[in-house]
């Protein structure tokens, strides 16, 4: 099973050179990482894992700029966003943003995106909260249409943009319904995210893992009914806590990657934690 990582990078922790470099050395599939524009002060929405809100969480570095650090030192390291907040992007922008990244690392991106729980924060890129996964599925069109190889047009509810000369192309070559990078979609179980996934996506990036024997036949059948290859299907358990039974049984589910939360900490304290899943990484 492939082993990959995310990790809060920001001014206070390993650089993303050095985080990488020792991941593509050390056997590790991918670096993943977060985002968040800003915090703001006067904030409402609780913390999802409760408590006070962690330090990093206002430190990240932005995510692209980071992993683009990281592709320029390594040839084969995964690089990911676990998520991209897509709704905060404009999205022409962002769609040069991938494209970029995917070509300069000869296809090595994967965009986890996911649509936020910091309703202040998105408040502030002036995103509506209830209309939010909509908006997302529109953003993702639009930013398809960029990536088409031929100049393609986008008339939707939430953007538009007219047809096109955009360049680079990202690297990786459409697979059904997806065109550009490998995309994998965040979010809770529900019939809703499951059908955003089996129109747009590779697949499913659940945060934990917990309780895919029953969610993976439900997200498994939407997405035969979508008319998608069912052994394309893509499940990246996310933050997950590796032990030999736990990976054991998502080798079982037929899940093939999964993603390691590492400490937001400076270079000796991940790396101890990268000597410490040796044992988990593939032979």
């Amino acid at each position: 099973m492939r082993i990959a990582v995310t990790i809060f990078l920001t001014d206070e922790t390993v650089a993303p050179t050095v985080l990488a470099r020792e991941l593509e050395q050390r056997g590790f599939a991918g670096l993943y990482l977060p985002e968040h524009t800003h915090i703001p002060v006067e904030r409402t929405t609780p913390y999802p894992a409760g408590g006070d809100l962690p330090r990093e969480y206002a430190r990240t570095f932005d995510a692209f700029v980071a992993l683009g650090q990281a592709a320029a030192v390594t040839e084969r390291l995964g690089l990911g966003t676990g998520i991209t907040l897509v709704a905060q992007h404009d999205p022409i922008d962002l769609a040069k943003q991938i494209a970029t990244l995917d070509h300069l690392s000869g296809g090595r991106f994967t965009l986890g995106l996911g649509y936020g729980w910091n309703v202040e924060e998105a408040a502030d890129h002036g995103v509506h909260w209830r209309t939010r996964r909509d908006l997302v599925r529109d953003r993702m069109a639009l930013m398809r249409a960029l990536w088409a190889e031929e100049p393609t047009a986008h008339d939707g509810p939430y953007g538009a943009v007219r047809a096109s000369l955009a360049f680079p192309k990202p690297v990786q070559k459409p697979r059904g319904p997806v065109v550009g990078p490998r995309t994998l979609v965040g979010g809770a179980a529900g019939p809703k995210l499951f059908a955003h996934i089996a129109e747009y996506a590779d697949g499913w990036l659940p945060i934990g893992g917990r309780g895919l024997s029953e969610s993976l036949p439900v997200l498994r059948t939407a997405w035969a009914d979508a008319g998608r290859d069912p052994a394309a299907l893509q499940v990246v358990p996310y933050a997950v806590v590796p032990s030999p039974g736990k990976l054991a049984h998502y080798a079982d589910l037929g899940i093939e990657e999964i993603v390691v939360q590492l400490p937001p900490a400076g270079e000796a304290e991940v790396l101890h934690t990268l000597d410490a899943l040796a044992p988990h990484l593939p032979a």
